[in-house]
């Protein structure tokens, strides 16, 4: 599979939304919740006003000129909160496109950029039935904390 990682252009910041509601974990079995869960405070803070704040960061995976995952970050008190100049991770592929290995090269460009950026760690929070764990690990992350159904996780950079 060919694709292009790229950073997102302010025009496309509205595909947030479908990454957002992508990046959701259903554990086997489990019915998908409805989209609107998206607008929910809690997991409004991920998207609301991306691009406003320092620490807003985003790269796109595209293919055929069509984007089919995201990795943004920023910097908010969510689910993998550690510290206020922390930035969170948030990621999606489309079904699709997933276990090719472009969540894994979206997650090592990210970390990259934050390095660059002068940031020395970044977090997540994970569901534990995530499959991505795994991948999560392989790119430097480290558990750090956890409670019934999550991980909390670091990477230093």
């Amino acid at each position: 599979m060919i694709y292009n990682i790229r950073e997102i252009s302010q025009s496309e910041y509205g595909v947030l939304e479908d990454f957002l509601y992508e990046a959701i974990f259903i554990p086997g079995g489990a019915e998908a919740p409805p989209r609107e869960i998206i607008f929910k405070p809690e997991l409004q803070v991920y998207i609301k006003n991306f691009g406003s704040q320092d620490g807003d960061y985003c790269l796109v995976a595209e293919v055929d000129n069509k984007i089919i995952g995201a990795v943004w970050v920023r910097i908010m008190n969510d689910y993998g909160h550690i510290y206020n100049q922390t930035p969170s991770f948030a990621i999606s592929v489309f079904k699709d496109f997933r276990n090719m290995g472009i969540g894994t090269a979206l997650m090592k460009e990210m970390l990259t950029l934050l390095n660059v950026q002068g940031y020395n760690r970044a977090s997540l929070a994970v569901q534990k039935e995530n499959y991505a764990v795994k991948m999560y690990k392989k790119v430097g992350f480290e558990i750090i904390g956890e409670n019934d159904e999550e991980y909390i996780m670091i990477c230093e950079l």
